[in-house]
C-alpha cells in the first residue's frame, strides 16, 4: 500500500524518524527546512493579528457585561503567565539534564470563559460572524460601544442564525458558550474521545450536541455537511479557518506586554523557546506564527504530540500535510490527550508553519499524567492531560543542543533563555475528575 505515493518502507528511508514514530515511541525532530521570518513566505502578516486585536478591543466593553469574570481585565480574555521553578527542578533531576535559563507556564488553561486555549480562537470566530452580521444589517458601526450586542434586539437578531462546528472537547466549548450567550443557534459534533463532562456542560448551557462513534476527522465531516445544508449557518472549521488562526496569533502580542511587564525583553541576546501542544494545528499554528510575527527570529517555537497522534509531525516530516494520516502509518489515534486525538492535520496549518516551525515532539500519556501529578503537587497547577504536552520541550532542547545547530553563537546566551511550555486546557475540569487524573499520574 502507498501513502501519498510512497511505500512505508520508501517514507522511513528517507525520513528514518517514522520508523520510531509508527512504534510509537517518544521523538524529537527538529525541521530541517527551518527558516529565518523574511525567507519563509506565508502570504499572512502582522497586519491579520493587529487586525485581530482591534477587533477583540472593540468587544471588550460586550465580553465585559456578559461575563462578569472578566470585569477586572476591561473584557479581554487573557491568562497569567508564571515561573515554574519548582517543576524545572524536578526535570533536571528526571532527565539528568540541566534547563539553562527561565522556565515558565503560559496558564491558557485557565483562560476566562471556557477554560483553555480554545477561548482565543473558537470565542473570536463566533465574535468576528456575529459582528459581520449585524453591520452587514445595518444594527452595528465599529465606532459603536459594542456593550450594546447584550440588548436583546440582538440576541433576538442572532436566533435566526445558527453556528456548527466539530470538536473532540475544548474547541466546542468555547464555541458552544459564546454562541448560546449571544443568541445563537449552536450545535456541536463530537468526536467519541471527547470526554463525557464536557458534553454535559454544553447541554446546560442550551447547546445541541451530536455524538459519534468516530473520531475528529468524522465529527467536522458531519458537521460540515449539516452546515451546508442550511444558508444561515456557519461553520467553525477548525482545519481551515483563517478566523481562527487569527484569533489566537493575538496570544503573542499579549505575551510581548507580559513578559515586558516582568522585566523580560527578548532579543538576540535573550532568546525564547516555546513548547505548544498540537491536535489539527489551528491553536498552536496561530500562536506560533503570531509570536514570529512578533519576535521573528529570536523566538524558536515546537509542536508537541501524542505519541498515538502525531498527525503534524507526520504531515511536516513527509511534506504531505493533510494528505497523510496517523491511521496510514499504523498508528490507532487513541490518547487520553483528547484535545490532541487528531489522525489527519490542517493542511493550511502545515503549509504556513512547515519553515517557521522548530521542531515537534512526542508525549507518552503515562508521562502526561505524571507530568499532571507533578504539576499539581510541586506549583499547585491543575492540569487536563493534553495541557502537558509541551512541559518536556525544554529537556529536548537541552538534551539534543538543538540551538547550537540553528544559531551556532546562541550557545553562550542560553543561560538568559526563556522557556515557556504553553498549558492548553484545565480550568473547567469537574473537580472529581481531576482528582482522577491526578491520582492516575501518582500510580
Amino acid at each position: 500500500m502507498k501513502i501519498a505515493g510512497k511505500t512505508v518502507d520508501e517514507w522511513i528511508g528517507t525520513h528514518p524518524v517514522i520508523s520510531q514514530v509508527m512504534k510509537a515511541e517518544e521523538v524529537f525532530w527538529a525541521n530541517p527546512i527551518y527558516q529565518p521570518v523574511r525567507e519563509a513566505e506565508t502570504g499572512l502578516s502582522i497586519d491579520d493579528v493587529k487586525d485581530a486585536e482591534a477587533r477583540l478591543r472593540r468587544f471588550a466593553p460586550y465580553i465585559a457585561k456578559v461575563f462578569p469574570e472578566t470585569k477586572t481585565s476591561g473584557g479581554i480574555i487573557e491568562s497569567p503567565l508564571k515561573e515554574i521553578p519548582e517543576m524545572k527542578k524536578w526535570l533536571e533531576q528526571e532527565s539528568a539534564v540541566g534547563i539553562t535559563g527561565q522556565f515558565m507556564l503560559k496558564c491558557d488553561s485557565h483562560l476566562p470563559i471556557s477554560g483553555s486555549v480554545k477561548a482565543r480562537g473558537g470565542i473570536y470566530e463566533v465574535l468576528k460572524h456575529a459582528e459581520d452580521l449585524a453591520i452587514e444589517h445595518g444594527l452595528l458601526n465599529e465606532s459603536d460601544d459594542y456593550s450594546v450586542l447584550a440588548e436583546p434586539r440582538f440576541r433576538e437578531f442572532f436566533s435566526k442564525y445558527s453556528i456548527t462546528v466539530g470538536s473532540t472537547g475544548n474547541l466546542g466549548l468555547s464555541i458552544g458558550i459564546m454562541s448560546a450567550k449571544m443568541g445563537f443557534r449552536v450545535t456541536v459534533h463530537m468526536s467519541s474521545d471527547a470526554k463525557e463532562w464536557k458534553k454535559n456542560m454544553l447541554r446546560e448551557k442550551g447547546v445541541n450536541v451530536v455524538e459519534h462513534p468516530d473520531d475528529y476527522s468524522k465529527a467536522v465531516e458531519e458537521g460540515r455537511r449539516q452546515s451546508e445544508a442550511d444558508p444561515n449557518d456557519h461553520f467553525v472549521d477548525d482545519e481551515n479557518s483563517k478566523t481562527l488562526f487569527f484569533g489566537y496569533s493575538v496570544a503573542a502580542l499579549r505575551l510581548k506586554r507580559q513578559l515586558e511587564e516582568q522585566g523580560i525583553e527578548i532579543g538576540e541576546e535573550r532568546p525564547l523557546f516555546v513548547y505548544l501542544p498540537c491536535g489539527v494545528g489551528g491553536g498552536p499554528g496561530g500562536i506560533a506564527f503570531g509570536l514570529k510575527q512578533v519576535f521573528g527570529d529570536h523566538v524558536h517555537c515546537f509542536f508537541a504530540e501524542p505519541t498515538h497522534a502525531p498527525c503534524m509531525l507526520l504531515g511536516l516530516v513527509t511534506g504531505k500535510h493533510d494528505k497523510v494520516s496517523v491511521q496510514e502509518f499504523g498508528l490507532d489515534n487513541r490518547t487520553d490527550a483528547d484535545g490532541l486525538a487528531v489522525g489527519r492535520p490542517s493542511g493550511f496549518v502545515g503549509k504556513v508553519m512547515e519553515r517557521l516551525l522548530a521542531g515537534s515532539f512526542t508525549v507518552d500519556d503515562d508521562k502526561l499524567y505524571r507530568l499532571l501529578a507533578k504539576m499539581s503537587e510541586l506549583e499547585d497547577i491543575r492540569l487536563e492531560p493534553s495541557a502537558l504536552a509541551g512541559v518536556p520541550g525544554a529537556v529536548h532542547v537541552a538534551k539534543t543542543g538543538f540551538y547550537a545547530s540553528v544559531h551556532p553563537g546562541m550557545k553562550g546566551r542560553m543561560d538568559r533563555a526563556v522557556h515557556i511550555a504553553w498549558a492548553t486546557g484545565g480550568g473547567m475540569v469537574p473537580e472529581d475528575v481531576m482528582a482522577s487524573y491526578i491520582e492516575r499520574g501518582r500510580e
